[in-house]
């Protein structure tokens, strides 16, 4: 990973690690995608430091994952919403939270539910082309010239 915003390299993933790479600002989209969308509600959540919040939702904003909206004129109070990026990412966070409660998964874990079927959602990435799940098929990366 470059670490350097400015040097965007060949990596798809060093680039998406740029934008959401660390724990609190996953975290943070986690608590938005939950409807835990007011500053003090995620504050509250995540038991994170008022300068660290303020810094993850500016660096989500700039990064396009999540837009500010006013819902208070008086007081002035904002809400952050999921853009179409921050949508985007919602399957990587199922897949993460998968793979968590596999590897990591000792005592109560919260659990996503498909309110259709009430069942258990069980993530998997999977080729559109084909169908197969990633990582039961052979690969080999393209790099440009």
């Amino acid at each position: 990973m470059t670490g350097d915003r400015n040097n965007l390299g060949t990596c798809p993933v060093d680039r998406g690690l740029m934008r959401v790479g660390d724990r609190w600002s996953i975290l943070v989209l986690r608590d938005i995608e939950r409807g835990l969308t007011r500053y003090d509600q995620m504050r509250t959540s995540l038991g994170i430091a008022p300068n660290i919040l303020s810094q993850r939702l500016t660096a989500l904003t700039d990064a396009g994952l999540i837009e500010k909206r006013r819902y208070s004129q008086r007081p002035p109070r904002d809400e952050y919403l999921l853009t179409e990026a921050g949508r985007d990412f919602l399957p990587i966070l199922a897949a993460i939270g998968a793979w968590g409660r596999k590897y990591n998964g000792k005592g109560a874990l919260t659990r996503q539910i498909d309110v259709e079927t009430g069942e258990p959602v069980r993530p998997v990435v999977i080729d559109a082309n084909t169908g197969a799940p990633l990582g039961t098929r052979p690969l080999r990366f393209e790099y440009p010239d």
